[in-house]
């Protein structure tokens, strides 16, 4: 990975994206996108992470975050990542109405094989490209791209039709997050 895509400031502000093993659309079912919700909570809740923008696509993820104890963003982001890998395969494995079933567990299975560190299944791609967040601009930059992903991919009209982002909140409504530090740009 290149030197640009790590997390060199232990108390800056990231833009990640990190997607699913070959692009596979795994979170079309309501099922996955809440184990990410219930883990983002618990990283907010337990492990210092403060979230500005966030947004679950059908097969990857934006966030803006940063650590606000002593773990380290990598950290806080490998750990997130390798408990949602296991507990969503869990769950696709266990789940009975999952139609593609067979076949995802074959797509993570092959993912592994061809990875160093993995055991059995691989779940997420390796890279998450860190782009620490240098001024309001950028920020506000950022989270009007993570907003407006769903609207690009054509599944809401407006950013704040689509429940699984920040961008209710950052329309003055509760979103499906508790405790996301809207971000105030006046520029």
């Amino acid at each position: 990975m290149s030197r640009n895509y790590k997390f060199h400031n232990p108390e800056g502000l990231y833009f990640v994206s990190f997607a699913v093993i070959e692009w596979l659309d795994v979170f079309t079912e309501t099922i996955y996108k809440n184990i990410l919700l219930d883990s983002l909570s618990y990283c907010q809740t337990h492990k210092g992470m403060e979230i500005i923008a966030w947004c679950i696509m059908t097969n990857h993820v934006h966030l803006i975050f940063r650590s606000i104890k002593d773990e380290k963003p990598e950290k806080l982001l490998g750990d997130f990542k390798r408990f949602t890998s296991k507990a969503v395969v869990k769950t696709i494995q266990i789940n009975p109405t999952e139609s593609k079933k067979e076949f995802l567990l074959e797509q993570f299975k092959n993912a592994a094989e061809k990875s160093s560190n993995v055991k059995y299944y691989q779940f997420w791609r390796h890279d998450n490209k860190p782009i620490e967040l240098w001024s309001n601009k950028v920020i506000w930059q950022k989270i009007k791209y993570i907003h407006n992903n769903p609207v690009k991919a054509d599944m809401v009209s407006r950013p704040e039709d689509y429940r699984y982002s920040s961008a209710l909140d950052y329309a003055g409504e509760k979103g499906l997050l508790k405790n996301i530090l809207v971000f105030k740009y006046y520029g």
